[in-house]
């Protein structure tokens, strides 16, 4: 291990590589954690109304293996190679030839691409390893919260952790300042949840982003917190005007906040507050 990270070339082909497995297992979570707390709920709604729990077979992130959702054949190993299968069988199905998502592919690419622009930012130590896990939950997170208007404690709530523990010994932060970023980003989305929700009588924003928030303060403290506001307000501003002006978000549609917190946690990551610096430069 040392002698790879010594090895700078060998560094830039082994990280990637790995970021195109890690992209390769997100597409399952991304798919299967939202499916598996559905069946959680049920099972407690169920079980609260006393009535009975059908038995299903067993659904989490490793059973059962990958198939096909339009023949359902379970696929080999060799379908699943990270981008390698997709190009090889030219985005189809071997065995009912029908159309495999792009998405599955991109996730991977953009896993890939995570890791290689974390290794140039970080080079080799230990806030390269600490960067990659967060940058992937990130994506993660974004993608789910996209698909679902969801961000799921099984993963905010263990990145806040991390964050935390991370920072004993001042990996990113003092930990004095991991905590108070912690309390404080969550406690300034809650505040602002309850002012537009006593004001409206309508929900801007759910409990997962508050969350998310108190998990990039627990990381890099709370001097992270009005960068990160900053970048995400300006984000989903401008995502969601680009979106009105091609008439793809109506009123009945709402626009997470979820994946603009994590573009601005993660431009944080890379560049701290000179990011910030930059967008007001190009914005004014």
């Amino acid at each position: 291990m040392i002698a790879l990270l010594d090895n700078t070339a060998l560094l830039y082909l082994v990280i990637p590589l790995l970021g195109l497995l890690v992209g390769s297992f997100l597409n399952v979570v991304i798919h299967r954690l939202p499916l598996i707390m559905q069946r959680e709920w049920q099972r407690e709604c169920a079980a609260l109304q006393d009535q009975p729990v059908t038995d299903e077979a067993p659904f989490n992130l490793c059973v059962p293996r990958s198939r096909c959702p339009h023949c359902e054949h379970t696929l080999a190993a060799s379908d699943n190679i990270p981008l390698l299968s997709w190009l090889w069988l030219k985005g189809r199905c071997r065995y009912c030839q029908a159309p495999v998502s792009r998405r599955y592919p991109l996730v991977e690419l953009a896993s890939a691409l995570l890791a290689a622009i974390t290794l140039w930012r970080f080079g080799a130590g230990p806030q390269l390893l600490a960067a990659l896990v967060f940058s992937w939950m990130l994506l993660c997170m974004t993608l789910i919260d996209l698909d679902h208007l969801l961000l799921p404690d099984q993963l905010t709530l263990p990145l806040l952790w991390l964050g935390l523990l991370l920072n004993i010994n001042e990996l990113f932060v003092p930990l004095q300042s991991a905590v108070i970023g912690a309390a404080a980003g969550y406690g300034i989305l809650w505040s602002l949840y309850w002012l537009f929700r006593l004001a409206t009588g309508k929900e801007g924003m759910g409990y997962g982003d508050f969350k998310l928030l108190a998990a990039i303060g627990a990381w890099f403290g709370w001097q992270s917190l009005l960068p990160v506001l900053l970048l995400a307000s300006f984000t989903g501003a401008a995502l969601g005007l680009g979106l009105m002006a091609l008439r793809r978000l109506g009123e009945d549609r709402v626009l997470p906040f979820g994946p603009a917190l994590a573009l601005g946690g993660w431009s944080y990551l890379m560049w701290g507050t000179d990011v910030v610096k930059l967008y007001w430069r190009l914005a004014l």
